[in-house]
Formats: structure tokens, sequence, C-alpha cells
């Protein structure tokens, strides 16, 4: 990261380190907020015309705004900028209490209007057709049928299935934060801002998970990394398995499924939503199984259902004239 020889080379450095090992953020998000921050650290090294800034405590509102033009006019979207903005402000607000700053310079300005667009999600029938479908009776297709039952049966995120254990573990080297209790069929979860959650387990991804654990012992080769020895889901090399190899491995079914478009895991975390939330009609309920800190996040989901009404009412009534 460039910085200029004024700014205290640190103050980034040193909350990117607050967020990982206090808030425990997931590295994923660290990279991202250390790329937003290098938006603000260029600033600073290319202030715009008549604006000095001489170290990151003098950054202003108008040094906020300034480079956010800058930035939409280098061609960057809207949902960029309003991301930015929130790593910017969430800087500042740590940074206060450590320099006593007056004021949060990013605190008042309004982020640009970003279009919601609805989330993907499969159709009932789509959703079967994908878990249903016949395949080769090896242990990494056993493996995988587990993993995607699960991630539809609980709306798993991806970052949560792969950090699943197979029970809880509480040990020097190793302490459980995600992991499936059969007997009670529910699955724990650490969630995003550290938050835990409980989800229940549907019958078919129990019958799944229990084929893959009456093989797995076979398949884990890897005894001298706690973590990865008690990781319910693993590679060929008896590791924890990686969120790129779920990625491709579902791919590959969604193809072998016959779908025109490839299925990301995050589309079966949305369809669960989706077709539970058409079924039981409680918003606070999927809130919570999805383990989303405002409601307001969730309910992007009712007008998936709106859609969903709206398509049987076009195929049913008998006297329905609208076009979908």
């Amino acid at each position: 990261m460039s910085v200029n020889p004024t700014t205290p080379p640190n103050y980034v450095a040193q909350w990117l380190a607050f967020l990982a090992h206090q808030r425990r953020y997931s590295r994923h998000t660290i990279l991202a907020y250390q790329r937003d921050m290098q938006h603000l650290i260029a600033l600073m090294n290319n202030p715009p015309k008549g604006s000095t800034i001489t170290s990151i405590e003098k950054v202003g509102v108008q040094h906020i705004r300034q480079c956010l033009a800058k930035l939409h006019a280098q061609g960057q979207k809207p949902r960029s900028l309003a991301r930015m903005l929130a790593a910017w402000r969430g800087f500042f607000e740590w940074l206060g209490p450590q320099i006593n700053l007056p004021a949060n310079p990013a605190a008042d300005v309004k982020p640009p209007k970003v279009a919601r667009s609805l989330p993907r999600a499969l159709s009932v029938d789509q959703t079967q057709g994908l878990l249903d479908q016949t395949t080769p009776n090896t242990p990494a297709y056993i493996r995988d049928r587990a993993m995607f039952e699960l991630l539809y049966s609980s709306g798993l995120r991806l970052s949560e299935l792969v950090s699943l254990d197979m029970h809880y573990v509480k040990q020097p080297e190793h302490t459980s934060l995600s992991w499936v209790d059969l007997p009670s069929a529910d699955v724990h979860v650490m969630g995003k801002g550290n938050k835990p959650r409980t989800v229940p387990i549907g019958a078919q991804a129990l019958k799944a998970i229990q084929a893959w654990l009456a093989i797995r012992p076979s398949e884990a080769r890897d005894k001298t990394n706690a973590p990865d020895h008690f990781a319910l889901f693993i590679g060929q090399r008896g590791k924890r398995i990686h969120p790129r190899v779920v990625q491709q491995r579902l791919h590959d079914w969604s193809v072998l499924a016959g779908s025109h478009t490839p299925v990301h895991p995050h589309v079966l975390r949305h369809s669960f939503a989706s077709h539970v939330l058409q079924s039981a009609h409680d918003l606070r309920a999927v809130q919570d199984m999805l383990g989303h800190a405002s409601i307001s996040t969730t309910q992007v989901y009712t007008q998936l259902d709106f859609q969903h009404l709206a398509k049987v009412y076009d195929t049913a009534h008998p006297r329905a004239t609208r076009k979908t």
C-alpha cells in the first residue's frame, strides 16, 4: 500500500488488525477493506486541485466527497462507492478515540443510491432437479450431496458451510465455532459480525450428512492439523474443503442437471429463503435463520414471493390478462 510520508503508516494496519483479531472478520472482508482504504490513501497522495491533505487525521467531509466524485468519474459503480464509504466511515469511527478526532468526516456523507436487484433463486422444481439427480456413488459425490442439501436445507453461507465441524469440539488446540448436532438435527454457525445462530437441518440433508459421515473417516488423512481433523467436509487431501472447490463442484452439478446458467452456493441460500417465505410467510423467522442483522435485508425476498404469486395467478386464473 502506498502511503504519503506524512501519513502515520500504522493507522490503517492497526485498524485492519483490530477487525481481524478483535472483531474476527474474515480474511476476504479484511482484504476488501484494505482495497477500499487504498483509494482514500491515493487521494491523500494526489489530492484534488486547491485541496491540501497533510495527514489522514486532516481528512474532512469535503475530501470524502471529492474522493467519491473522482472515483465515480473513473467509472466506479454506486454499489462499490457505497461499500467504500462504509469502510471509510468504520475506519474513522475507530480512529476517532485514538487521536481525539472532533468528528467522523464520513459520517454525514450520503452514499450514492444503489438500485436494489433481486437475488437469484431457483424454483422449487429446479432445486429438486438439482438435488435429486442421479450421480456416481463415489465419496466425492456423496460429500457433494451432503454439502448442497445442507446449503439449501439451512440457508448457510459458503463460508459457514466450510467452517463446520462434525460435532462440537473444545480442546486446547481447537474449539469449534460452527458445527452440526445430528441428534438434535441442528446446525450451529458463527455468522457475519461474529453472530452465532442455530438453524434446523431438514430430513434429506440429515440423511445425506449421515451417508457422508459413514465414509468420511477413510477420507480423512490429515491427523496433525486439529481444525482440519474435525472438519465436516474435507477435500481430496484430507484437509478442510476450500470454498473454491465447493463452488466448482456445484457448478459441475448444475451442468449435470442441465441448468442453462451455473448455480452458485449463494443461489441455494436465496432459494432456501424464498421457498420458506412462500410457505410460511414468516419474515422474522426467515431473518433469524439467515442471520440478517436487519429485517430490511430479508424483506427483498418478499418481492420474490410476490413474483411467485403473480406467476401462479397469471397461469391459473381463468380471466388473467396481466403480462408477466
